[in-house]
């Protein structure tokens, strides 16, 4: 299996996030902004992709971040982000110009300060299996 499915996938998961109700008027972005960093935004991350593929078809687990950064006061604000993430990622049935979902699954979060604890930083990481 290759790598022909990632764009795809991020391009669907990103669609999804941005018109998921719970998410309304939140960025999503794949890059750190720079000065419009501010308030509470999504950032697709980094993934790893491994290969799946067996007899019968092509396939891939892709394992991917997507972060909420928030700069507001406590965690409060990035958990209530991070909790409809969650909401909008667990078994969605995305649809991909490129291949097939099979399956999207959340694995873990990690919740850590920022800049001297000026900002909060959630990191959820969900794995999808793809096939072609």
């Amino acid at each position: 299996m290759s790598y022909q499915i990632a764009a795809a996938l991020q391009a669907s998961i990103y669609a999804h996030l941005t018109n998921f109700a719970a998410l309304s008027g939140i960025s999503v972005f794949d890059a750190i902004p720079g000065s419009a960093g501010t308030g509470t935004y999504i950032l697709i991350g980094p993934e790893t992709v491994i290969d799946k593929s067996d007899q019968t078809s092509g396939g891939a687990e892709h394992q991917f971040v997507i972060s909420v950064i928030s700069d507001a006061s406590g965690f409060q604000a990035a958990k209530t982000v991070a909790a409809s993430v969650s909401a909008a990622l667990e078994d969605a049935s995305l649809v991909l110009t490129t291949g097939r979902l099979v399956s999207l699954f959340f694995l873990k979060a990690v919740a850590k300060r920022l800049e001297e604890g000026e900002a909060r930083r959630i990191d959820l990481t969900f794995r999808a299996r793809v096939e072609v």
